[in-house]
C-alpha cells in the first residue's frame, strides 16, 4: 500500500515505463515535469503539439527533448484527435493535457470513432497527502460532475475505488459526504449517501469495499469527533475516499488541501480506457510530476 506522494514515485519507478502521449505540448511547466518523469524512467512521452514551440521551451529551460518523439500538430482540434487515436491505437498507454482547453481534449476521448469512452462516467479523482492525516486521502469529484445523480455517483464511487486498489489499498474506506449523519428528504445529498452505503451492502462496489453515509466531514477524518458525537462507525477517522455531493463541496475541500493545509497532491480522470492527467495551469510543478506518476501506476494496472 503506497502511504505519501514518494512512494507513490517510487512504485512509479520500479514498474515497466509507461508510453505517456502529451496534447498540446507547449507547455513551459508541462514539459518540464515530463521531461523529469522521463529522465526517471516512469514515462517514455510522445510529444504532440507545434514542435516549434516546444523546442524553444526545451532550449530556454535547458532540456534535452532529443530522445522523444516529436508530432508536429498546430490545430488543437487535430493535436486532440491524434493524441487520443495514439492511445486507442495501442501506441501509448495513458493522455496527459498540456496547452489545450479541457473541453476540446475530452470530446476527442469521448468521440465514437477514436475515442476512449466506456460505460463509465468521467470523473476526477485527487488525492492529497496531508500533515495532519495518517495517510493518503482521496477526493471525488470537485473537478468535472457538477450535481451527479445518484447512478453518476456510483459510477464516480467505482472510478475511485480503481484508483485506490492500483496504488494497493486493499479494503478501501468510503465516506458518503454530507452536512448531517441523519437521512432528512429535504438534503437530497444525505438520501444519496445513504442509497450509495446500500449499494455498497449489495456488492455493487465488489469486495473490499466498506462504504459509509451519510458523514459530515469531521467523522469521516476524525475519530475523535465520532466518539464526542456517539457515532459509532467502522471508517470514521481512517477514511480513504471522500465521496462529494457536489462540484462546490469538492472544490472548497480540495482547494483548502492545497492552499490552507499545504498539502501534496496528484490527480487524473477516470471513466475512460485509460487514465488521463488534467492538471490545472495554477498547480504547482510538483502536483503536475505527481498526477503523472499517479497516472503512470494506474495505467500499469489497467
Amino acid at each position: 500500500m503506497i502511504n505519501n506522494i514518494d512512494e507513490l514515485f517510487e512504485k512509479a519507478k520500479v514498474q515497466k515505463t509507461m508510453k505517456l502521449v502529451v496534447a498540446a505540448a507547449q507547455d513551459t511547466d508541462v514539459l518540464e515535469a515530463v521531461s523529469k518523469a522521463a529522465e526517471e524512467k516512469i514515462i517514455l512521452p510522445i510529444l504532440v503539439g507545434d514542435k516549434n514551440a516546444i523546442e524553444s521551451i526545451a532550449k530556454e529551460k535547458g532540456l534535452d527533448i532529443s530522445p522523444y518523439e516529436i508530432i508536429d500538430e498546430c490545430n488543437l482540434t487535430e493535436v486532440a484527435r491524434i493524441s487520443v487515436k495514439l492511445v486507442s491505437d495501442g501506441k501509448a498507454d495513458f493522455l496527459m493535457k498540456g496547452l489545450i482547453d479541457t473541453a476540446i481534449l475530452l470530446r476527442a476521448v469521448l468521440d465514437k470513432e477514436i475515442g476512449l469512452r466506456t460505460d463509465s462516467q468521467l470523473s476526477h479523482v485527487m488525492i492529497y497527502e496531508l500533515e495532519n492525516y495518517h495517510k493518503l486521502l482521496f477526493l471525488t469529484d470537485g473537478g468535472m460532475n457538477i450535481t451527479p445523480t445518484l447512478e453518476e455517483k456510483i459510477k464516480i464511487t467505482k472510478n475511485a475505488i480503481d484508483v485506490a486498489k492500483a496504488i494497493g489499498i486493499e479494503t478501501v474506506k468510503i465516506a458518503a459526504l454530507a452536512a448531517k449523519e441523519k437521512v432528512n428528504p429535504k438534503m437530497p445529498s444525505t438520501v444519496d449517501a445513504r442509497s450509495l452505503q446500500e449499494e455498497c451492502e449489495k456488492g455493487t462496489f465488489g469486495s473490499g469495499v466498506l462504504l459509509e453515509g451519510p458523514l459530515a466531514f469531521d467523522l469521516a477524518v476524525s475519530k475523535e469527533a465520532a466518539k464526542v458525537k456517539g457515532f459509532s462507525s467502522k471508517i470514521a477517522g481512517d477514511t480513504d475516499i471522500l465521496v462529494v455531493p457536489s462540484i462546490e463541496m469538492g472544490n472548497g475541500i480540495g482547494k483548502s488541501f492545497s492552499y490552507i493545509a499545504k498539502g501534496r497532491s496528484a490527480g487524473v480522470i477516470m471513466g475512460a480506457k485509460v487514465p488521463v492527467v488534467l492538471v490545472s495551469r495554477a498547480d504547482s510543478y510538483d502536483a503536475k510530476l505527481s498526477s503523472i506518476a499517479l497516472g503512470s501506476v494506474i495505467a500499469a494496472n489497467m
